[in-house]
């Protein structure tokens, strides 16, 4: 597997744990987002279904979006999900980034390793991957003896 779709797959992976918890349970994920003891969500104003199902849809489209590319197999697959990880990301991070006043040391911790990881990979999948390196044709080995010149 290629570091490319590796990333893809931790981005779907990502999307699919947030996107369906939020969309199909909005006041636990309100209340209990991120896990384990740890409250980012209920914090940060009223509870709101509607806008916590969007976002569990949402991040379920960046997720469809990852698995899409996956399958696809093509660098610009890849890359247009990177920009779409991105767009989503810079603004995301930006937020929770001027609100963390309200947390503890360890969720400001985990905000900014979670929030600034899911956009590195965003920003990951827009890289140029490696090219392989053209496999020497006998035309092109017989180019290499003779320095280039046809012997005829």
């Amino acid at each position: 597997m290629t570091a490319r779709r590796i990333i893809l797959a931790v981005t779907a992976a990502i999307g699919l744990f947030v996107g369906a918890w939020a969309a199909l349970w909005p006041r636990e994920f309100y209340d209990a987002f991120p896990g384990l003891g740890r409250i980012w969500i209920a914090i940060d104003g009223p509870f709101n279904e509607h806008l916590i199902r969007d976002v569990g849809a949402l991040y379920l489209a960046l997720a469809g979006a990852s698995v899409a590319a996956i399958f696809s197999r093509t660098p610009d697959a890849a890359r247009a999900v990177g920009v779409a990880w991105t767009v989503f990301g810079i603004p995301h991070l930006a937020y929770h980034l001027a609100h963390l006043e309200s947390l503890a040391p360890l969720d400001v911790l985990g905000n900014v390793v979670s929030l600034g990881g899911s956009l590195a990979l965003g920003l990951a999948l827009l890289l140029p991957g490696l090219r392989r390196a053209a496999r020497p044709t006998p035309t092109t080995l017989a180019d290499t003896r003779t320095g280039g010149a046809m012997q005829g």
